[in-house]
């Protein structure tokens, strides 16, 4: 007599029920939808926490029924992501299926164009096929863009990702950074990383992609907490304005830095670097403004990119920029770093000894591991915010 086999899922049927729900509860509904397909005794999703270091249980089967009874405070289970099989998963991008002889456990990871969300958990009382794997697997990939589609109406996503609380610097700070830290694209991949400071030290970074071309900028403002998060605002918002108004990369720098000296005091100024990446010519623009040079991997071996460094944004209205510009070949990588990367505290990190062994690994681990790095060698007393940027050129057509 065979053993009782798993059913797959009707992926249409998940979606729909997680339309038909709040966006609160789509999660929840869609957990009860495949443990219901599945015959599965639990299904839970676990978000990744905004330091990057654990998950937290967010939602899964039952999990409204639970809150009924618990009335509304909430307890969210964290687990550190460290030696887990959750941060296996979530590494390598590949599911992880693990049999007993109560059943069997399958993790899959909740990925959107590269940026790592989460991992879908699914206890089985007996073991699935291949068909049925590939079929939780693509469940994944679509909770993924229920979670991104939800979370604009909610806070309760972001609350389930902060372990810890936001002071008022650190909240204007989150607000200045990309909604996703990873992009995956034919042509190119980028990911960035943030590791704050005790007290925040006013750093950001941006991306984004248009039809002809790839934007990105990392900025340190001077100065620490509530002040840097202001002038940071006030230079990642002209960015914005002025990539939106279509602006070339000049214009935008100019039009940041007469922002920026309208609305700050004497001696407070921003450093930073903006990237114009032409996706048809594989040609970046780059303007310099007072920040540390950008890092370049290819072939194996890192340098220096030698740029033109220009003054800090804020210090003298009507200031006009250098752009310089740089040839890009396929296996390129570009690395942006702010000075918290290499500071006085942080020395013991070689950072091109770190690219250079990590040049095989994708963007979001590069960025990842140079951020674990420098909170290691300084014994997690940060003194300013150590920010990364990296930018894999693949090539090829747009």
């Amino acid at each position: 007599m065979s053993s009782p086999r798993v059913p797959s899922l009707d992926l249409r049927d998940l979606l729909d029920r997680a339309e038909a729900a709040s966006p609160v509860e789509a999660i929840d509904v869609m957990a009860d939808g495949m443990a219901e397909m599945l015959s599965a005794t639990e299904v839970w999703f676990w978000i990744t926490d905004l330091s990057g270091r654990a998950v937290a249980r967010f939602g899964g089967t039952d999990a409204n029924a639970a809150r009924l009874h618990q009335g509304a405070a909430e307890e969210v289970p964290v687990v550190p992501l460290a030696g887990t099989v959750y941060e296996t998963v979530l590494r390598s991008q590949r599911p992880d299926l693990r049999t007993g002889a109560e059943g069997s456990r399958l993790i899959v990871p909740v990925t959107d164009r590269g940026d790592t969300i989460g991992v879908v958990e699914v206890r089985l009382p007996v073991t699935p096929e291949e068909d049925v794997i590939a079929s939780i697997a693509a469940a994944a990939r679509a909770l993924a863009y229920v979670v991104v589609g939800s979370r604009r109406h909610t806070d309760l996503f972001e609350w389930a990702q902060r372990t810890t609380p936001f002071s008022l610097a650190a909240e204007i700070q989150r607000r200045l950074l990309p909604s996703s830290y990873t992009c995956e694209a034919g042509q190119f991949t980028v990911s960035g990383w943030l590791e704050p400071a005790n007290a925040v030290g006013g750093d950001t970074f941006d991306y984004a992609l248009d039809r002809d071309s790839v934007h990105l900028s990392i900025t340190d403002a001077v100065g620490h907490d509530v002040t840097a998060a202001l002038l940071a605002t006030v230079l990642v918002g002209s960015l914005r304005n002025g990539r939106r108004h279509q602006l070339g990369l000049q214009a935008q720098a100019a039009r940041a830095n007469d922002a920026l000296a309208a609305h700050s005091r004497p001696g407070e100024f921003v450093t930073g670097q903006l990237v114009r990446v032409d996706r048809a010519r594989a040609r970046l623009a780059v303007v310099n403004a007072g920040h540390p040079l950008p890092y370049r991997v290819r072939g194996g071996a890192v340098e220096v990119v030698e740029l033109e460094v220009d003054i800090p944004f804020g210090l003298y209205p009507g200031h006009g920029y250098t752009v310089q510009h740089l040839d890009l070949r396929p296996g390129d990588r570009i690395v942006l770093v702010t000075d918290g990367i290499l500071e006085r505290n942080a020395e013991n990190v070689d950072v091109e000894a770190l690219l250079a062994a990590g040049a095989d690994r994708h963007p979001r681990e590069v960025v990842y591991t140079l951020g674990e790095e420098v909170l290691a060698a300084t014994g997690g007393d940060l003194r300013d915010d150590a920010t990364v940027v990296c930018l894999d050129w693949h090539g090829g057509p747009g």
